[in-house]
């Protein structure tokens, strides 16, 4: 049968063959098409063996079940065409070979300015059949009018006029090659080629086009003469299943091993045979635009034969007729997918294909080698149903067969030749028990269409009428077992996962079915988890018993015992029927009884089919019966934009008649368009009035129109205000983005960037762009981040939203522009309600055909946005599960979750508390009257009734319907018809009374907002209708509104309304219209929400209601579901649910059931809707309302902001405005109501009761009082109705044994991963959760994240810019986000800030003004005046503010008053400044950027060994000894230094000439010291350098070599001595003095044989700290006319420049250091000062190294050490220069440098002792003091700070008398002068004549101290002496030689040394007496 040629010769086929091949190469643009022999002999209907030994048999068979079948007798074809058409399997041409991959077809562009719209040719002119089939076609002879297909317009045929000699006869042959054709439009002719034709009239293909696959039909006139569809063109090619090549996704590696597939990888993991009932197809991946290209078959085109099959177009097109249940099967064979073709009609078995990589849901294939490939996107099941009341003849549907993963072997029910790996199957005959023929009219008769879930086994074939039964592979992955991993097994508490045996399962699934409700359907998730417990079990049972599983299966023969047993309990709601041979008669038996029942009988809900076979063991599969069960698991297989299209199809194609005539009459039976017009007619003219005012009362329209409310109400705008939570998750999101910076693999660099843009991308919602729109400019955030001025912000918002449609696209490209041009810019794209359309850009169209699928996905994960490095992607979303996969691209570290509100402390600092989801379940447990989540058990039984009569029908258009009779019926019982209340569902009526009467009792005409959601457009705009028109006949226009929330439109109000909100708005604009559903705050409203998703619009706190009746069994996602109750989720007041069981009482019926009840003391009544009369009571504890206690005053009355006194009066005073609802917070703004509530009483706001909290006291609400306060607006929960189906999953947390909605299936997009996974509790938080989603489920294909899986599983890329954020619906993640921008753009500026000290000078009082100056215009200090001035010996630099003052004639004059302050251990916080980097700046290790890139970092490749190490030894004659530094010097830096001709040896650094001038570098070498700042030191010069030539070295500890050869691997090092790792800083400036005089001695030796001057060589080096961030110079101006005050002006200059300028000082080697002033923010203010003065320097130096040769630094010292050297230098007579010019920024460093070290006893005795004080770091010789761990000249120098008072009593407080210091400055305290005298001869000093010092102080003086020298200077008597020295005998010996003891008492108790051990070399001083 399969070989349709079999009656043609061999030559013809030949013959054929080479024609097809002769075609495919002319047509063919790039690959090489398949050779003629392989066409022949490989094609897949050509049997390897003789057709003639089983073909008569075959077509016997066949021709027997089609006249067996066939009641209507009348094919249109012969069998053999049938068959032909059917089977006829040859390989597309455009398949270059089996194995390739299809080729994607670029078509040629439309020519310039012609026309491309679909269905239009390029001329303009319309072609489809609906516009001209009235029309006169004139068209040559021997030309026929065909219809053709455009992929782009499924529901459209186009009109073509074709030759028809290249059109087929009847029998599909002899159709002439090529083609010839004329546009029947503008009426060209002669096309020549199909292509030219094809796109001429716009079909706009994605595959090659040929006439065979788009022209599809004769068009015939009928006898009117109207030209319709006529029969299909019989082309050899048509066939039951999509050409290949079409179908095929051109993504080769698409394919994914059968390990990561999960489950088969498609629909619930469920795999469908049926090719045929794909409705879409994938364009190729490489035009990555979503085309539908269902259009490339038409399934009715054999319009008798295969109808069942006509799904492609009708799900697309038309969407679907009647139920459109899925007739489904799965292919399974060893766990792996089975996606072969199954020939409708034919008796082939289907293919198990061992190892098929397909991932896709049915493969719609010719052949194995297109396996690989991916075929159409499946989220659910569709189906497919009969398009006519006739059923199609003789259909056979094979199943094929279904194996639990146990069982290797494939089980077919017949052998399959080995021949079939090469991909060749021949047809077998179908065993006759395997068949079960579905009865005709099954669904009239019964008015059930049976889902017959498979289970396990074989599933028979079906034919007959299969459009009235559906197969569900629901819970077949529950039956199939995986395998797990061990680590997975052990999870779940297994130890294999082969435990539970067929019968078992059959056992279980009985048992499961038993238990389920009248209102539950089967749940996959819950049955899983069925499962999972009994394995559990039977390994609990197993390592008890220790035997193995077997023993405790049920053997064959007790099974249908058992099985019946358990099924006996369900009072006959489940059957078992136990069959031997097959499942087929068990099916088979029960649909023949379901088809003869009588409607009396009671059917069973399920039967269970058990097929006990010896050959093949147990086979079973359940047929579900149930009226509501079978039609919600039906529903459920439909993805939400299917059963849309299908509503929106039975609602096109009047199906939906019979139910619109059944609801034209009431329930009363009255006709309701006569009633209503009655009622108009009656009312005349009037209408009711709109507010304050009862319903019965009318007045006229204008009345009605011009009706303004009385008084400003109390509308709770909301402002824009951030809250602690926001910012909390803001600073979350902040530290996330910082740790992306920091995680070292370069993907961020914060330090380069300085200004943050963003854009925010939401979807295609109009009120959600514009209530983006609102927030960005009620937030400031624009002009914050300096994007927009404040003028413009406003109008400019718009550009920084964009929404998900049509013209994203430019939009996006413009904003990626910016992203390129901007690289110093740090962009942030925020993808808000990410989870909203994840579908990957080469998927299909959305619902109602808009092609806005895959936006998202082409947007976000689009090549530029991955790579831009400027740019980070936020996605947001409440309901983040589908980004949370194996596949996601986020890493599950940069997911910021919101906060929990569990701790205690947040509640109570929070007006509102969030009421989420969660608490909405909660609720369920409060146990009031009127709870907050509903079911309408009424509305529900209405339902049921009605859906048994309109089987046909989708049950969400019967809901909506009924649900629009409820609402008008009820509107009509509350005003005039009072007989019709008994008709309207209790819930309905009070929801429109509520509704009704609110604005009448209130001035303002405030009143509430319904929220109805009818997720169908079509039905939306029907309901909006139906019930404006009922409440216009009503007269109720003016009363309240209804709108259509469409998220295509705007919103529109009408005008009389738009006018009421102004006026309570009082200060808008005159155009305003309200745009958001916040806007429409108090106006009395239903709004009839519709869409697919809701998609995060926040609504206004007068929303109470949210009716969710039509959201039933088709969300059954936790994504779908949760989004639709998250509308209802918001803040409310905390009063609202303070008490551990709060009552919302909002009904009127239980009022007097809670007056009258006798409440707990701990349970808190509110009662929220009408007081009756006075007495309403509100019982509460003293902890609860009474601590949060509300003051009478309001928002509105922003004057009373003082708490009043909280008490019970003051709650009690404060009123409820009768029947206002009080207002809501909107959901994320968290409006804290500051002002109406009073202070927060911290005591217990929390929602435990405290247990002081035991008296309870009662109180009462008054009645309205409008005058005396206004309404206390307790924003409430809102009142959810939803459906029987959704209540049961949400308020299962109540009864603890349903599953809950988090339970479910994540999303629709996304699939599990196993069957057996571990249970997600409902209390794990969402970083739990999404780790869990993230392990179990996998993306289906057509999901976004599909593509992103590496080759082996685990090499998953997760971008790494992107984050996301999620937290539930209306928390207040926008204004999380926006504040996030905030401080990420503040955190920018931060890191291009510095803090930099500014502080005053000190000692500016005491310097003598020297008369001799400098001009101030002079450069340049001219040596001759200069050494004239006399230099300053006071300390100016502030850091120095707390030493002791250097004693000078001055300073004895200044009287020293008694400091008040006692002396703290603390020192003062130095003052800093906030200043701005330039590009002059010095930086450490965190600034990267493109210039400094190579200054930085050595190659990466070149690793750290290229730097060298040398030794550099030189004899110091201070140490007495020689000393060996080693320089670390990277390649780069050799040219610095000179080395040896032989063994590299380092000789010498380099030095210039004095007399040299380039302009390009800087002469002197700089010297850092730096210690402890490895990260943060200022190391790094390049910018302040100016990028020029210069010689920069570190001098660093021995200790912290490493780590600063980390950091900074291309500096060169100078390493110090080991022996100075704890010396001071004095230390590290000796030796870089010594160094450097050694190195210009060398340098001097070698230019001089070179013939260069000694004294030319350069003699200057640069010392500078790590901390010198920025130079300033400062120009003077004097006094003008303009400016009062002389003042002047500084500019940021550059290091190099400051450094040239001084090194072109003239005369420069006189000077002996050079410095500059330090910075402070009064330099420019103060009056000009010389430009030049003669004083200390500090901090950034030039020294002179050849002149001060003999000064050194004192090596030892910790602090001062600059200070001490600058007085020597100045007694040695050398000049000391400050440039005044410039001023240098010291940047405030928090760690490293000069810190204090810890002290710490030497041998610890105890952890927690006393810090040691500075008076115990000395004490007396070998005495048994604590011994201390730290340098022994530290301990000097800190107990020398701290011990004034007992050293040197005389000098407190007393200048004229100092402390002498010889040879040395030392700090000994503030109060304390010191006047310094050097030893040596011809030194320059103070004058001392007439000086009595208090003290005198000899520190490790050296020879040239004398007695002499002493005797010259006089003391007062009892001043005091203290002589330092390096041990006990140089003490003494020093006190014998200075003669000491002829004028200086002293006692042996004097002797002190500082507190180290020996080993540490303590030093030894002694105090003494003036005699």
């Amino acid at each position: 049968m399969g070989n349709s040629y079999a009656g043609q010769l061999k030559s013809a086929r030949f013959e054929e063959a080479l024609h097809n091949s002769i075609e495919a190469s002319l047509r063919c643009s790039s690959v090489v098409p398949r050779p003629i022999f392989s066409q022949l002999y490989l094609d897949p209907d050509q049997p390897p063996f003789l057709p003639e030994d089983v073909k008569p048999k075959v077509e016997e068979l066949d021709k027997e079940l089609v006249h067996r079948y066939s009641q209507n007798g009348n094919l249109d074809f012969s069998t053999s065409q049938t068959v032909n058409e059917m089977e006829d399997e040859e390989e597309d041409e455009d398949m270059s070979d089996s194995s390739s991959p299809p080729i994607p077809y670029s078509q040629k562009p439309a020519p310039e300015g012609s026309c491309t719209t679909d269905g239009f040719c390029q001329a303009g002119k319309d072609l489809r059949l609906v516009s001209l089939c009235m029309e006169q076609i004139d068209i040559p002879a021997g030309f026929l009018l065909v219809g053709a297909k455009s992929p782009n317009l499924p529901e459209h045929i186009l009109v073509c006029a074709v030759d028809k000699r290249f059109l087929p006869d009847d029998h599909g042959k002899n159709a002439l090659l090529g083609f010839s054709g004329n546009c029947i439009g503008c009426g060209e002719r002669g096309f020549r080629y199909f292509t030219e034709f094809s796109n001429h009239i716009n079909l706009k293909l994605t595959t090659q086009p040929k006439k065979q696959k788009h022209l599809k039909y004769y068009l015939v006139r009928s006898s009117q003469g109207v030209l319709s569809k006529g029969p299909l063109i019989c082309w050899k090619e048509c066939r039951s299943r999509q050409s290949s090549a079409a179908s095929l996704s051109a993504k080769p590696n698409s394919s994914v091993s059968p390990s990561t597939t999960p489950e088969g990888g498609s629909a619930n993991g469920y795999k469908s045979g049926f090719t045929q009932t794909d409705s879409s197809v994938f364009s190729p991946a490489k035009s990555s635009s979503a085309v539908n290209l269902s259009g490339t078959q038409d399934p009715s085109r054999n319009k008798n034969i295969v109808k069942p099959l006509a799904l492609s177009v009708q799900l697309v097109g038309k969407a679907f007729a009647a139920a459109p249940l899925s007739l489904r099967s799965t292919d399974v064979a060893n766990g792996n997918a089975n996606g072969g073709r199954n020939n409708v009609l034919s008796s082939t078995v289907s293919r198990p294909v061992p190892h098929s990589t397909s991932p896709s849901p049915g493969c719609a294939a010719g052949d194995q080698a297109s396996m690989s490939s991916s075929g159409p996107p499946k989220k659910r099941h569709r189906g497919w149903s009969p398009g006519s009341p006739v059923p199609p003849p003789g259909l056979a549907v094979p199943v094929p067969t279904i194996r639990p993963s146990a069982r290797t072997e494939p089980l077919l029910s017949v052998p399959v030749p080995q021949s079939m790996l090469t991909g060749i199957l021949q047809p077998q005959p179908i065993p006759a028990g395997e068949t079960v023929i579905v009865p005709e009219n099954l669904l009239n008769n019964s008015g059930v269409r049976p889902v017959i879930l498979i289970g396990y086994g074989t599933l028979p074939y079906f034919y007959g009428n299969v459009g009235d039964i559906v197969v569900s592979p629901l819970l077949v992955n529950c039956y199939k077992i995986p395998q797990l991993e061990n680590k997975d097994l052990d999870l779940l508490g297994l130890t294999s996962s082969q435990l539970l045996s067929v019968e078992n399962m059959i056992l279980l699934t009985i048992q499961y079915l038993v238990q389920l409700g009248p209102d539950q359907i089967p749940l996959r998730e819950e049955f899983e988890q069925i499962m999972l417990k009994a394995m559990q079990e039977f390994t609990l049972r197993e390592r008890s018993l220790q035997m193995s599983a077997q023993c405790i299966s049920v053997s064959p023969g007790q099974l249908p015992w058992l099985a019946r047993l358990i099924a006996s309990v369900s009072r006959d709601l489940v059957h078992v029927v136990v069959t031997q041979n097959s499942l087929a008669e068990g099916i088979s038996e029960t649909l023949r009884s379901l088809n003869e029942m009588k409607h009396q009988q009671k059917l069973p809900d399920y039967v269970v089919a058990i097929c006990a076979s010896k050959i093949r063991g147990n086979e079973f599969c359940v047929v579900v019966l149930g009226q509501y069960q079978s039609r919600a698991l039906a529903e459920s297989m439909l993805t939400t934009s299917e059963f849309l299209k299908e509503i929106s199809y039975e609602l096109i194609t009047g199906k939906v008649s019979f139910l619109a005539s059944h609801f034209k009459n009431t329930s009363l039976g009255d006709d309701l368009d006569k009633l209503l017009e009655k009622m108009l007619q009656q009312r005349g003219e009037s209408v009711i009035i709109p507010f304050n005012g009862d319903v019965s009362e009318c007045v006229s329209s204008q009345e009605a129109i011009a009706m303004a409310s009385t008084q400003e109400p109390d509308l709770d705008v909301d402002t824009f205000q951030i809250y602690q939570p926001q910012l909390t998750v803001a600073r979350k999101l902040l530290s996330q983005v910082c740790a992306i910076a920091d995680s070292g693999n370069q993907s961020l660099d914060l330090g380069h960037f300085s200004k943050v843009d963003f854009i925010v991308i939401v979807p295609r919602s109009e009120v959600l762009v514009q209530q983006t729109l609102q927030r960005i400019r009620q937030s400031g955030v624009l002009v914050d981040l300096g994007l927009e001025d404040n003028g413009t912000a406003y109008q400019k918002a718009e550009k920084y939203v964009v929404r998900l449609d049509n013209e994203i696209q430019t939009k996006f490209e413009v904003f990626m522009r910016r992203v390129k041009q901007n690289p110093y810019t740090l962009f942030v794209l925020v993808h808000d309600n990410a989870h909203v359309d994840l579908t990957s850009a080469i998927s299909s169209s959305l619902s109602h055909g808009e092609p806005t699928h895959g936006l998202a996905d082409r947007v976000i994960n689009c090549r530029e946005v991955l790579e831009a490095f400027n740019l980070l992607v936020l996605q947001v979303s409440s309901f983040p599960y589908a980004l949370q996969t194996q596949q996601s691209r986020i890493s599950s570290s940069n997911e910021v979750h919101w906060i929990q509100f569990d701790t205690v402390d947040d509640a109570a600092s929070e007006d509102k508390l969030y009421f989420g989801l969660n608490e909405y379940s909660k609720s369920l447990q409060w146990g009031v009257t009127s709870p907050l989540l509903r079911c309408d058990e009424t509305f529900e039984k209405m339902v049921n009734t009605l859906l048994e009569r309109y089987p046909r029908l989708h049950s969400m258009v019967i809901r909506c319907y009924l649900l629009i009779q409820q609402y008008s019926q009820a509107l009509m019982a509350l005003t005039t018809m009072a007989s019709l209340r008994d008709h309207s569902t209790p819930e309905t009526l009070s929801i429109m009374d509520d509704l009704i009467t609110s604005p009448g009792k209130d001035k303002n005409g405030c009143g509430h907002m319904l929220v109805i959601r009818v997720p169908s457009v079509q039905l939306a705009m029907l309901a909006k209708e139906r019930l404006q028109e009922v409440r216009d006949k009503l007269g109720l226009q003016y009363r309240f509104e209804i709108l259509l929330g469409n998220p295509a439109s705007e919103l529109t109000v009408a005008k009389h309304f738009v006018t009421r909100l102004k006026a309570w708005r009082g200060n808008e604009q005159d155009d305003w219209i309200p745009r958001t559903y916040q806007d429409l705050e108090g106006l009395p409203c239903i709004v009839i929400l519709t869409g697919k998703d809701p998609l995060g619009e926040t609504f206004p706190r007068s929303l109470k209601y949210c009716d969710l009746r039509l959201i039933d069994s088709s969300y059954l996602t936790r994504t779908a579901l949760e989004q639709e109750v998250g509308l209802a989720c918001c803040y409310v007041s905390k009063e609202a649910i303070r008490g551990p069981i709060v009552a919302l009482d909002l009904s009127e019926k239980e009022h007097e059931k809670a007056n009258g009840s006798e409440n707990d003391s701990d349970e808190l009544l509110i009662d929220l809707d009408r007081p009756q009369s006075n007495s309403s009571t509100v019982t509460g504890t003293s902890g609860s309302l009474a601590d949060n206690g509300v003051s009478s005053s309001s928002a509105a009355d922003k004057s009373q902001k003082q708490a009043s006194s909280l008490n019970f009066q003051t709650v009690a005073h404060s009123s409820v405005d009768e029947g206002t609802y009080p207002s809501y917070t909107a959901g994320e703004t968290l409006k804290q109501e500051c002002d109406s509530l009073g202070n927060q009483m911290a005591s217990s706001t929390t929602l435990k009761l405290s247990s002081l909290s035991s008296v309870s006291q009662t109180f009462r609400w008054p009645a309205h009082s409008a005058k005396d306060s206004k309404a206390l607006r307790a924003a409430l929960p809102r009142i959810v109705i939803l459906s029987k189906a959704a209540y049961c999953l949400l308020s299962s947390q109540k009864s603890g044994n349903l599953p809950s909605s988090s339970s479910l299936l994540p999303h629709a997009d996304v699939s599990w991963l196993s069957s057996l996974r571990p249970l997600l509790h409902k209390d794990m938080n969402s970083e739990e959760q999404s780790l869990y989603y993230r392990q179990w489920t996998t993306a289906r294909q057509h999901h976004a994240d599909f593509s992103n899986q590496g080759e082996a599983s685990g090499s998953r890329s997760f971008h790494p810019r992107r984050l996301l954020l999620t937290g539930p619906p209306q928390v207040g993640k926008t204004g999380s986000y926006l504040q996030f921008l905030r401080i990420l753009f503040r955190m920018l500026i931060r890191l291009l800030e510095v803090d930099v000290y500014d502080e005053e000078e000190i000692n500016a009082n005491h310097t003598e003004n020297s008369e001799i100056t400098q001009s101030s215009n002079d450069h340049w200090p001219d040596i001759e005046i200069f050494s004239k001035m006399s230099f300053d010996l006071n300390v100016h630099d502030p850091k120095y503010r707390t030493i002791s003052p250097v004693y000078t004639e001055q300073l004895s004059r200044v009287k020293q008053e008694t400091s008040k302050e006692t002396k703290s251990e603390e020192p003062k916080k130095r003052e800093t400044v906030s200043m701005m980097l330039t590009k002059y700046a010095a930086y450490n290790t965190f600034h990267h950027c493109e210039q400094c890139h190579q200054y930085m970092d050595i190659n990466p490749a070149a690793q750290i060994s290229d730097s060298t190490l040398h030794a550099f030894t030189f004899s110091s004659s201070m140490l007495g000894e020689e000393v060996q530094l080693h320089f670390i010097i990277p390649k780069s830096k050799e040219n610095h230094f000179v080395f040896s001709k032989q063994g590299k040896h380092l000789e010498s650094m380099r030095l210039p000439l004095v007399s040299d001038k380039n302009l390009n570098a800087v002469k002197s070498p700089i010297f850092t010291p730096s210690s402890g700042r490895h990260e943060h030191g200022l190391l790094n010069l390049y910018h302040a350098m100016e990028g020029i030539s210069h010689l920069h070295l570190l001098v660093v500890k021995e200790y912290e070599m490493p780590l600063y050869r980390k950091y900074w691997p291309n500096h060169i090092m100078l390493v110090l001595p080991g022996m100075f790792n704890n010396a001071g800083v004095g230390a590290a400036r000796f030796l870089i003095k010594e160094l450097s005089y050694h190195n210009l001695e060398l340098e001097r030796n070698r230019l001089e044989e070179l013939g260069v001057k000694r004294q030319c060589v350069w003699p200057f080096i640069v010392v500078m700290d790590d901390s010198c961030v920025l130079w300033n110079m400062h120009s003077v101006h004097e006094a003008s006319s303009q400016s009062l005050e002389p003042g002047g002006s500084s500019k940021n200059v550059s290091l190099k420049s400051v450094l040239q300028h001084i090194e072109a000082t003239p005369k420069i080697v006189h000077y002996a250091i050079l410095g500059v002033q330090k910075w402070n923010s009064k330099l420019n203010a103060r009056k000009a000062k010389a430009p030049f003065s003669r004083c200390h320097v500090h901090d950034f130096i030039l020294l002179n190294i050849d002149l001060t040769q003999n000064v050194q630094y004192d090596l030892n010292r910790y602090f001062c050490e600059d200070v001490d050297f600058n007085l020597r230098t100045n007694s040695s007579g050398l000049l000391i220069c400050r440039f005044n010019n410039f001023s240098v920024m010291k940047k405030h460093i928090q760690v490293g440098g000069q810190k204090d070290f810890v002290v710490k006893p030497k041998i610890m005795v105890s952890d927690s002792l006393a810090p040691i004080m500075p008076l115990q770091y000395v004490c007396a010789p070998d005495s048994e003091h604590t011994l201390l761990a730290a340098p022994s000249q530290f301990l000097l120098e800190k107990f020398l700070q701290h011990a004034t008072y007992k050293l040197f009593p005389k000098a407190i407080h007393n200048f004229k008398n100092p402390v002498l210091a010889i040879d040395c400055y030392l700090n000994i305290g503030l109060e304390v002068a010191i006047c310094y005298i050097s030893s040596r001869p011809h030194s320059v000093n103070v004058s001392c004549e007439g000086v009595f010092f208090s003290g005198l102080l000899l520190y490790l003086c050296d020879s040239f101290v004398g007695a002499d020298l002493l005797k010259r200077f006089r003391f007062l008597k009892g001043a005091t002496l203290c002589v330092i020295c390096q041990d006990r005998s140089s003490l003494r010996q020093t006190i014998v030689r200075l003669e000491l003891e002829d004028e200086w008492q002293f006692r042996l108790r004097d002797e002190f040394q500082t507190a180290n051990s020996s080993d540490d070399k303590p030093l030894y001083f002694l105090t003494g007496r003036h005699i």
